[in-house]
């Protein structure tokens, strides 16, 4: 499923226009972007949750060369799925 399939879905199911659904689900993303980027977590419960976790540097090896590289600290997104969503798919 992509963007376009989730649109489609959410517009037939809430009974809403394709341009309302992308307004929808463009605002869903946006909101849970800006939450990460401020270290917050978000939380839909049942659903699951988003969190930023700090990865920190460390060497790894170019499997081309075997040589050594020094690869930067960043930040990752985590998702927990939450207990409603994981027993949908077992």
């Amino acid at each position: 499923m992509n963007k376009t399939d989730l649109i489609n879905g959410m517009a037939e199911n809430a009974g809403i226009t394709k341009a309302a659904a992308k307004k929808a689900l463009d605002s869903l993303l946006t909101d849970i972007e800006s939450s990460l980027q401020k270290g917050d977590r978000v939380s839909l419960v049942g659903f699951g949750s988003w969190s930023v976790s700090k990865r920190s540097a460390r060497e790894g090896r170019n499997p081309q060369t075997g040589k050594t590289i020094k690869i930067q600290a960043k930040n990752v997104v985590k998702f927990k799925a939450g207990s409603d969503l994981s027993g949908a798919v077992n």
